[in-house]
Parts: structure tokens; sequence; C-alpha cells
């Protein structure tokens, strides 16, 4: 479900920072976060771990800015050759990350407009809306994803390749994890199906998977504020 996603797509985002910044990793590619790039960062991972499911034309983020995403996750659908299709694989995890970078760094206004797109489908993910209730949600999902827009307008957003990326993955791997899986490698045909969770939003999602999440976000939270709080104090002291 929605929660589950943006879930892991915050608690991926934490616990790759890290990695992020190895050279001998990604060598010119490696990246340093300030604590504000790193937020920005959790959130727009996990919004991005919503995106794979544009291609559903009735999914909860269909929804989230009325009849314009609702036509837009159709059409997707239908080129993508339905649900959990292509949206669900690494090509297109890739892809996303690289046209987001693109964005980002070439052309700013086009990164806003995406960057207003990706935190909204987060927002509806997560459950922050007015159940049945349109369009209040709509409108609510605007407004908050106008204020992340602004807030985040003047940080460099050069990490957000990496972000929309990770985020489209965790989305991959959790469907995996269900009945139906995903054709991780399309356009290769072979679908990775790993069913532990048995059924999408049972008790084992709801009482077991989410709260195994939301513990990780908080302590690798916890783990990148004390870790730069005791850097500044070993700097500066």
């Amino acid at each position: 479900m929605g929660q589950t996603h943006a879930l892991s797509g915050a608690l991926v985002w934490l616990g790759a920072v890290p990695l992020l910044g190895q050279e001998r990793l990604l060598g010119e590619h490696a990246i340093t976060l300030s604590p504000a790039q790193l937020l920005a960062g959790a959130v727009v991972c996990a919004g991005a771990a919503l995106l794979p499911d544009i291609d559903h034309h009735n999914g909860r983020i269909a929804n989230t800015y009325g009849p314009i995403t609702k036509d837009m996750c159709k059409w997707i659908g239908k080129l993508a050759g339905g649900h959990r299709q292509a949206t669900h694989s690494i090509v297109f995890a890739v892809l996303m990350g690289l046209a987001m970078d693109w964005l980002a760094t070439e052309f700013v206004y086009g990164w806003w407009a995406a960057l207003f797109v990706i935190v909204g489908f987060g927002l509806r993910g997560i459950g922050l809306d007015f159940e049945g209730r349109e369009p209040q949600s709509a409108l609510a999902d605007c407004a908050v994803a106008a204020l992340a827009v602004y807030l985040m307008h003047d940080l460099d957003m050069s990490f957000v390749g990496f972000a929309v990326a990770l985020g489209c993955l965790a989305h991959v791997a959790g469907d995996c994890l269900t009945p139906r899986g995903c054709p991780v490698f399309w356009p290769m045909r072979w679908r990775v199906e790993i069913p532990v969770i048995p059924r999408t939003d049972g008790k084992v999602e709801r009482w077991v998977v989410m709260p195994l999440l939301t513990l990780g976000v908080a302590i690798l939270t916890m783990r990148s504020v004390l870790g730069e709080i005791a850097a500044r104090w070993l700097t500066e002291g």
C-alpha cells in the first residue's frame, strides 16, 4: 500500500546516504549532503517510491490532482502494458533517475513541476488526504506540495537522480514480496516473486511490515541527526 511504499522509500534513502558519499564506490558521482539536503532527499525518495504506480488508472495516486493525474495514469498504464508491467522494473527506475537528474541540473522549472507531482504522490500515498472527498483532497495536496517546492527551491538538488531511482527500486522490491511480483528485468517477461507478504493491505503488511519500516526510519533519522551533531562537535570543539 501507499504508506508502506513511502516508508520504504524514506528508509532506503536514509540507509543509502552514507554509501552515496563513498568516492571509492561512486567516483566523481559521490555526493556530500547537508542536513537540509538529507531531509529533502528523504521526502523526494518517499514520493518517488509511489512513481511506479502511475500505471494504475484507479490507484490511490491516480486521484492526487484530480482528472489530470487520473488521465495521466490511464494513458501511462496503456503504454506500459498494464499494472505492474514496464513501470515496475529496473529500466524504469534508472530512466526516472536520469530524467529527474537532468531536470534538476539543466531545467530547474521543469524539476519544480516534477517535484510538485512527486510530493503530491507521496502525500496521497501516506494517506494525508480526506478519504473519499474530492476536490478537497486534491486541493490539500496542491497546497502542501507547493509549500514543499517553495521550501526546497534554493537547495542544490543534484542528488535527486539517486533519490528518485532508489525510491522506484524500493517500490519494485516491495511489490516483489507480494503475489504476482514484478517484471524486474523488463522488457524480459520473467517476474520476480517472493510472496512473503501473502496479501496487500493484509495483517502482515499492517502489523509487521509497516511498524518495522517506521522503526527503521526513526532509527536512521536519529543516526543521521546525531551523526551530524557529533561531526560538528568534533570539528568545532
